[in-house]
């Protein structure tokens, strides 16, 4: 897709009586300062928890970019609901908006880029030119390397990430600084004593409601595989922190029987950029040699509970071809206690896909019942049934 024709991306982001943008502090800059700068159009709102995640990794971006003297600049486009919404969510940005007032403009540039969510980032080259649609994923993924954004550079950071996840050891991925050990809620123990088992990276977080529900799901799972004989020493967690402050990693800490990294900001959000975690809570699960096997953990537990155990292709292709059968026993629809419509059964292969349980807020993935015309989704065992029709087809 391309912004515009030969004049750039400068006459989308004007209109009639207005060439002008506003700094976060109400000035007005010349729409003519973007000349010979890569810009980034930032679709996002004050009301969306993700944009406002994302805002904070955008500015240190920005503001790291422009350190650097490079020719950047953002443009927020704003959904916000008034005008005091959009003045304070502005203020915690240091770049350039279409000002709020200009509804029509905002309007003509969602239409134009189809943007159907937020946040969204499409990255324009100095002469107006798309570079990426993608934006937000981009700078979660590469963050200021990713500079000036074409799709040369992507593709040499993607061959970067691909040789580091290569040779990628638990002893690389896990020590820094100095500091080749975890710890548990006694002692310290080498890295290297993990090595030869499956390892699951739980990043997670005090103040994270999911992350709450999960660990109390993840603690029984874990507690019973360590009950096994023959899994008692294959199986490990290592708590990866996403707190603020090293007050919330310990209360954190508490709830978890594993082991867990020490309480190191940056460590933890180089995982995080490493594994290109969005949000949390996620479980990536490690093969013995210390290779990535999945970055689904979550969903994978969710699904098979510690059926899923090791976490293999082999394992879950046959707990897939297992569910695929029960699923032959579940009806074609049913009318669920919690929600007005009917509810149709999907799987991932006939529309369905990764999605958030509307009754138990647990991720899914595979089968599941769907409201076509709003967008409900359950997990079929957490359907309470007022009724049911047709049984799928042997």
């Amino acid at each position: 897709m391309e912004a515009s024709e030969e004049m750039g991306l400068s006459p989308l982001l004007s209109s009639p009586g207005r060439d002008f943008l506003i700094s976060s502090d109400g000035s007005q800059i010349g729409i003519g300062e973007l000349e010979g700068k890569t810009i980034g159009l930032y679709f996002s709102a004050n009301w969306n928890t993700q944009c406002e995640s994302f805002t904070p990794v955008l500015a240190d971006v920005y503001n790291q970019l422009k350190a650097e003297k490079s020719p950047f600049e953002v443009v927020y486009v704003s959904s916000d609901e008034d005008q005091s919404s959009f003045d304070r969510f502005h203020g915690l940005m240091p770049w350039l908006a279409v000002p709020f007032s200009d509804l029509q403009c905002k309007k003509s540039l969602t239409q134009r880029f189809q943007i159907e969510a937020v946040p969204s980032l499409i990255m324009f080259d100095p002469n107006g030119e798309t570079l990426q649609m993608e934006g937000v994923e981009i700078v979660y993924r590469y963050g200021a390397r990713a500079f000036p954004f074409t799709r040369a550079r992507i593709e040499e950071l993607e061959a970067e990430e691909r040789a580091k996840h290569e040779s990628q050891t638990l002893e690389t991925l896990l020590s820094t600084n100095g500091r080749s050990y975890v710890i548990s809620h006694s002692e310290q123990l080498p890295i290297r004593s993990l090595e030869g088992k499956t390892i699951g990276l739980y990043f997670s977080g005090h103040h994270c409601p999911p992350c709450v529900k999960f660990t109390s799901k993840l603690v029984s799972i874990y507690n019973n595989l360590k009950s096994k004989n023959d899994n008692n020493e294959e199986f490990e967690i290592i708590f990866v922190s996403a707190d603020r402050d090293k007050e919330a990693y310990i209360e954190c800490y508490k709830a978890m029987p594993w082991l867990a990294l020490p309480y190191e900001k940056e460590t933890s959000k180089a995982l995080l950029k490493y594994f290109h975690v969005l949000g949390i809570p996620t479980l990536i699960i490690l093969s013995p040699d210390g290779k990535t096997i999945t970055k689904d953990g979550r969903y994978l537990i969710n699904l098979y509970a510690d059926m899923a155990y090791p976490f293999t292709e082999e394992r879950i292709r046959f707990l897939q071809e297992r569910l695929d059968e029960e699923a032959k026993t579940y009806p074609r629809s049913v009318n669920h206690v919690n929600h007005r419509h009917e509810l149709n059964l999907v799987s991932e292969g006939s529309g369905g896909g990764p999605f958030i349980c509307c009754e138990c807020d647990e991720q899914g993935l595979g089968w599941e019942y769907q409201c076509l015309e709003c967008g409900y989704e359950i997990h079929p065992r957490c359907i309470k049934e007022e009724a049911t029709t047709q049984k799928i087809d042997e």
